[in-house]
């Protein structure tokens, strides 16, 4: 950890012995990511006028490059939260948790959902079982008449919209689309 770790206590006297604990399970984070900046941790006993046990709250704030991120672990029906221990193991395991999905965006990892490319059949040849696509941005994609998907090649016409997968690699034609589906007038462009 780059910064001092901070560590309060709400309604309950400060303990050594819960600190060390803080301290030791912080010394943890880095192996989910090792570039946090400042960590500030919490530690809330329930106010003395409530009749059932003391359950304790745990709240984690970490700054780390281009977040922060909070951890709140206040769960009254969670009766184990009675031992002080239990919550500040529980607050940092979700900690850690979210380091990991931070860290995964970090370095790219997490695949944004893209549309899938649409374009018009520009070109049919019909006898040859084939056909040219282009796309928004101008580019023509062949297909062959085993790509296209639903109502089939026969009944595609040039004009028609179509979603389509581009294979990887080129073919002899150029690209090639793996998969042709004609769209209906309901349908998501990018």
């Amino acid at each position: 950890m780059r910064l001092s770790l901070q560590i309060s206590f709400r309604n309950m006297d400060p303990s050594p012995a819960i600190e060390a604990a803080i301290r030791e399970r912080a010394e943890r984070l880095d192996r989910f990511f090792g570039r946090v900046m400042a960590c500030r941790v919490v530690v809330q006993a329930p106010h003395k006028h409530k009749r059932k046990g003391k359950l304790y709250g745990v709240r984690i704030d970490l700054t780390v490059p281009g977040e922060e991120i909070a951890v709140t672990h206040t769960r009254p029906q969670d009766h184990a939260h009675e031992d002080v221990y239990v919550a500040i193991r529980d607050a940092f395991n979700a900690a850690g948790r979210l380091l990991e999905d931070h860290a995964r965006k970090f370095r790219g990892d997490v695949k944004t959902p893209e549309l899938p490319l649409h374009g018009k059949v520009l070109r049919l040849f019909p006898y040859e079982g084939y056909g040219f696509i282009e796309t928004a941005d101008g580019q023509e994609i062949y297909f062959h008449r085993n790509s296209v998907t639903g109502r089939g090649f026969d009944g595609l016409a040039i004009g028609a919209e179509v979603r389509l997968v581009v294979a990887e690699g080129e073919g002899r034609q150029g690209p090639q689309a793996s998969t042709v589906t004609a769209v209906g007038k309901h349908h998501i462009t990018g």
